[in-house]
């Protein structure tokens, strides 16, 4: 997959990171994994302990039954794995789903684990962040930390439903959501349905 950064086209692998923080909607998370590895895109995933407990309350998956879904599993406090590092290519991260603690963490740079150490990195190597943020409402600090995480380069992508494609399920709205997150990274899963114009629609 090929880029243009400031001019220059480099070639990215066909690798991304994907981080699972604790905020409600581990599902995102889940099903994140489970289109690259459809897509055969290698996965290197990061958990934070409040996305295993999340894990427990909303799915009837164990934790191995997650990790179990990526192609390379990094431990939270290994700050000298791969993924830590801009010498490590990848086509960028994906936090999904994002909390307001981890947001908040990549945005001031101080990062206390991997996760938000791998975001960082992606960052300052000016390669793609997308964060699917669960939190609402919003109040004027989560705004302006948006606000300057956008300025730093960083995708906010908070997973709302597309109701344009009525899904009939609430797994629709999820695949939905994470298929467009993907387009970000120029991946195409079949979980998206695209829009095609109005229907029965007679202009005047």
């Amino acid at each position: 997959m090929a880029d243009d950064v400031n001019g220059a086209v480099r070639t990215s692998p066909r690798r991304l990171v994907v981080g699972i923080s604790g905020a409600s909607g581990v599902a995102y998370g889940v099903r994140t994994l489970d289109a690259l590895r459809e897509l055969g895109v290698e996965s290197h995933l990061v958990v934070t302990r409040a996305a295993l407990l999340t894990l427990s309350q909303e799915t009837d998956l164990s934790p191995d039954d997650l990790t179990g879904r990526a192609d390379v599993v990094h431990r939270l406090a290994d700050v000298g794995a791969s993924i830590a590092s801009g010498s490590f290519r990848t086509m960028g991260m994906i936090v999904a789903p994002c909390s307001v603690r981890t947001m908040s963490e990549i945005a001031t740079g101080v990062t206390s684990t991997l996760l938000t150490r791998a975001a960082d990195v992606v960052l300052k190597e000016r390669r793609t962040l997308v964060l699917m943020v669960r939190e609402t409402p919003l109040h004027l600090g989560h705004l302006r930390t948006m606000t300057a995480l956008t300025e730093m380069g960083a995708i906010i992508a908070p997973p709302l439903p597309a109701l344009y494609a009525r899904p009939e399920s609430i797994e629709a709205m999820i695949d939905q959501s994470v298929g467009r997150a993907l387009d970000l990274f120029g991946l195409e899963w079949s979980g998206v349905r695209r829009w095609a114009g109005l229907k029965g629609v007679t202009a005047e």
